[in-house]
């Protein structure tokens, strides 16, 4: 007799993720819930990642372990992994991240009650290589205003026939592949995120982000603003999908927004931001918010990178706080795009 279906799916696709991969897998097997399949993809590593695959796959039967013989990138292989799924729901998880041991169950617990959520969500701790906590909780991220998500994309769980409805995740918007599919998903219904830290996203160098030429994150990312700007003046941003954006402005130069990302990213990586020089592409300085933040990061990263990262710290914390009388009960809260 074939086996019952599982009440989860946990979907994770990895390349080359040896270095934090076992401790990746041990969080969601050692999870309070566990009526759950784990698919894994291995997407044609070239490290040790199929020889830790296989160790597991023999110790928890509830992996199923597949494998690509050629790369087939981040987009095809979350479609691939979500299409083996059996489960009505699936769970992402990424292969240098960590999972809070009652994750799963409480995110469940707020897809079975409520049939109009759709996708659930929920904060995060940034970790370092090390896996030390570096960036605390910050619940000031569910009461200010943005289009972009609160929580990682590897913390999100969703209903496995929306998914497919709306289109999975599409090509022309890697990496926001994530962010794309939670658009798409806010007109169907209701995007939910629990107010706890579930989820430690790793800060590290060898992520896509901070591995990739900055010609090919500013490419992506503006064609990621370009989308939201759409988006959130009620239109469809589609056929920008088929585009080739330019991958600076008219005049050579990185937007402010994208140089404040990469170097927050390699900030809390345990590194300097190394945007500063960046700046010397500018005749002037479109002065806004983002410009004053990416200045500061920039020098301040400079001077003395572990300083800046101490006082961020202690803002992140105290605004955490500060927000954190909305949330006293830990009930999931519904975000909005913004």
């Amino acid at each position: 007799m074939a086996d019952p279906l599982p009440l989860i799916s946990v979907v994770m696709p990895v390349h080359n993720g040896e270095p934090y991969l076992a401790e990746s897998i041990k969080s969601i097997l050692t999870q309070t819930f566990r009526d759950f399949e784990f698919i894994i993809l291995d997407d044609a590593s070239t490290d040790r990642t199929p020889e830790i695959l296989r160790d597991w796959a023999q110790r928890d039967r509830r992996i199923r372990l597949f494998r690509s013989p050629e790369q087939l990138g981040l987009v095809r292989a979350l479609n691939y992994v979500v299409h083996q799924a059996r489960a009505l729901v699936c769970a992402r998880m990424d292969a240098d991240d960590i999972s809070h041991p009652d994750r799963l169950r409480r995110q469940w617990e707020v897809l079975h009650a409520h049939p109009q959520v759709l996708l659930v969500g929920t904060l995060w701790e940034g970790i370092d290589e090390q896996g030390r906590c570096v960036r605390p909780r910050d619940r000031w991220a569910l009461v200010r205003r943005s289009p972009f998500a609160p929580f990682p994309h590897g913390s999100s769980m969703y209903r496995r026939d929306v998914f497919w409805e709306v289109g999975g995740y599409r090509e022309g918007c890697a990496p926001w592949e994530d962010l794309d599919l939670y658009l798409r998903n806010s007109k169907r219904g209701r995007l939910m995120v629990i107010p706890d830290a579930l989820y430690r996203y790793r800060f590290h160098i060898g992520s896509v982000t901070l591995s990739s030429p900055l010609e090919t994150i500013t490419r992506v990312l503006d064609l990621m603003h370009r989308c939201i700007t759409l988006h959130l003046a009620g239109r469809d941003y589609a056929h920008l999908l088929t585009m080739t954006p330019a991958s600076v402005d008219s005049e050579g130069r990185v937007s402010t927004e994208t140089l404040y990302y990469l170097g927050a990213s390699r900030l809390w990586a345990g590194y300097s931001p190394g945007i500063l020089g960046e700046f010397r592409n500018y005749r002037w300085l479109p002065w806004r918010k983002t410009t004053l933040k990416t200045l500061v990061l920039g020098v301040g990263g400079s001077l003395s990178p572990s300083t800046l990262r101490g006082f961020l710290r202690w803002w992140i914390w105290l605004r955490d706080h500060t927000a954190g009388g909305y949330f006293r009960n830990g009930n999931p809260v519904e975000w909005r795009f913004e």
